[in-house]
């Protein structure tokens, strides 16, 4: 590593805490972007400036500035929203934003087709519904994830506090926030009143997640993230602590062989007690030992594989001033939603929804945003995000079950019988992020439905099957965690990996490259043939692919991109 900083840390250094010239943009009439400096800081804020890709030829052809628009992102500690905040962001999104809501795969809102001249409002209705959107983007620790487990009441209870207590005290410091979105008064004295006692004048550098799981599900995919808490309890069922796991990450770069997905390592066990101080220690050795010159090789991942487990964790110990004990044991099953009804412990019922990629809205015969509304105006519980971008009603009582199931069911929010599409998962990419390569979160359901015509003739359409797109190799949907991934390498063009662990234990390997549509279902049909008839006993397809001698097995981190290629094609 040498001292040279990136443009993006010499940005943030040069910003004032976040502000830049942010106040200054939003009051620029004459374009709907802002300058590229604040493009990055104004993602710390919750929010990304794109385009509507699909425009864009038609718009330079007649000389216009692009279709510019941003992306808002809240952040919501576990997914946990109340129905008035439910509403509230339904307002939002058909006021100011495209008509929609988009359900993420870190448990949160995403709105989007917000103008410039609206983002203002836009912020205020949030904060009123005392939501914001601080830090759901950037260079910090983003939205605190929770796992849902809508059986689990104790255990929920408890994880979901720990994930809000973590998130509030990693939360940014700045003024900058309130200044520039909900006409604070900025701190007289300026920069030298302000402190941000963890994330220092440049925060960290690269953007950090952490999420919380509580077994038997791995809804959260607990090893794709860079710091992770895994709830065990003692024999009586009471949680005894917390495993704490680091290093996991998903993006990596096409042909570029030195960044790589990593699954996350266990470090060791702590007592509740102790969790938020071993948080706060993690990100400050992230801060300080990581790669701040190039932000390919900026995330936690590969400071720990350059520095190694053990100094990391003798570093963490040191500054948290917690001695880790040995890990615990724990057991994964999964890391799909249970959908339909499960029983509350207090006589409540939970309704796990099923919603497609995550994309609410209404559309002919299935009016979702209006049924989740009216869902909303009669019920007094929860609404849930989960990771896998469906929504949980939760805590619903015993006279309410039926008529919300009715409404539901109208809508076509109850999960499908197919096991390929209960288990699908998608990330926006075109038309809107700037980054995709090619189509996702609009091709994907297609493609499953090619492929349940495979499945079916072999006999397997109620199998649970995992399977991820996502239109570039920067992994929002965790592609690589997938028993059948599917990354975008061009426009219609994807590489195919497979071989993940069903519990999400296991990175998958890449199978084929640049496959088109029709390649897809035909690479996949003599492996779904062969796993129909050959397939022991519980195998899931994952585990099928490697003993079958379809891929090599993966085991960490540099690996992921050794031994490549289809070994067995039938």
């Amino acid at each position: 590593m040498t001292d040279e900083l990136s443009r993006n840390e010499r940005i943030k250094e040069a910003s004032d805490y976040l502000r830049g010239t942010l106040a200054e943009g939003l009051r620029e009439e004459i374009t709907g972007a802002i300058v590229e400096d604040d493009q990055q800081l104004v993602k710390f804020h919750g929010m990304y400036l794109q385009d509507d890709r699909d425009l864009r030829s038609e718009r330079t052809r007649k000389k216009m500035e692009k279709a510019f628009s941003f992306m808002l992102r809240v952040r919501i500690s576990g997914g946990v929203l109340s129905t008035a905040q439910w509403l509230a962001l339904d307002h939002i999104a058909r006021t100011y934003g495209n008509n929609t809501m988009r359900l993420t795969t870190r448990q949160t809102v995403q709105l989007h087709g917000i103008i410039k001249s609206n983002l203002k409002a836009t912020m205020k209705a949030i904060d009123q519904a005392l939501l914001g959107s601080i830090a759901a983007c950037g260079d910090v620790n983003r939205n605190v994830m929770c796992g849902v487990n809508p059986d689990e009441g104790a255990a929920h209870a408890e994880a979901i506090d720990l994930a809000r207590k973590i998130s509030d005290h990693l939360e940014p410091r700045t003024p900058a926030y309130r200044e520039i979105w909900l006409d604070g008064e900025k701190i007289a004295g300026g920069e030298q009143t302000v402190v941000e006692p963890i994330y220092g004048k440049t925060y960290l550098p690269r953007k950090f997640k952490i999420v919380i799981a509580v077994p038997p599900s791995n809804d959260v995919d607990i090893f794709a993230h860079d710091l992770g808490y895994i709830a065990i309890r003692d024999d009586a069922g009471a949680l005894a602590g917390w495993n704490v796991t680091v290093g996991g990450g998903m993006g990596m770069t096409h042909g570029e062989p030195e960044t790589y997905p990593r699954t996350a390592d266990v470090m060791g066990f702590c007592a509740t007690k102790d969790a938020v101080a071993i948080a706060e220690a993690v990100v400050t050795v992230q801060r300080d030992w990581g790669n701040r010159s190039d932000r390919k090789h900026a995330r936690l991942k590969y400071t720990i594989e350059d520095r190694g487990l053990d100094a990391f964790r003798t570093e963490v110990m040191r500054r948290a001033a917690v001695l880790l004990q040995p890990a615990k044991p724990f057991t994964f099953t999964s890391t799909g939603d249970r959908y339909g009804w499960s029983a509350g412990a207090d006589g409540t019922g939970h309704l796990t929804l099923f919603v497609e990629n995550g994309r609410i809205h209404d559309v002919a015969g299935a009016s979702q945003m209006a049924a989740l509304r009216e869902i909303a105006k009669l019920h007094d519980g929860e609404f849930r995000i989960t990771p896998n971008q469906n929504l949980v009603i939760a805590n619903i009582p015993t006279d309410r079950q039926a008529e919300i199931e009715r409404i539901a069911r109208d809508a076509g929010l109850l999960a499908p019988w197919s096991g390929l599409r209960r288990n699908a998962m998608a990330c926006v990419a075109l038309p809107t992020c700037g980054l995709a390569l090619a189509e996702s979160e609009r091709y994907l359901p297609d493609l499953v439905t090619s492929l349940d015509k495979s499945l079916a003739a072999h006999g397997l359409s109620a199998d649970e099957i995992v399977i991820r797109m996502t239109g570039c190799p920067n992994g929002c949907a965790r592609p690589y965690l997938a028993e059948i991934g599917l990354v975008g390498k061009g426009p219609g063009r994807y590489n195919l990996y497979l071989g993940a662990a069903y519990d999400g234990s296991r990175l998958s390997k890449l199978y084929a490259e640049d496959v088109e549509d029709a390649g897809i279902v035909s690479a996949l049909d003599p492996i779904f043939a062969a796993y129909s008839a050959e397939r022991q006993k519980g195998e899931r397809f994952g585990d099928f692919t490697i003993r079958a001698g379809f891929v090599a097995a993966t085991t960490n981190g540099a690996d992921f991109h050794n031994s490549t290629g289809a070994k067995r094609t039938k």
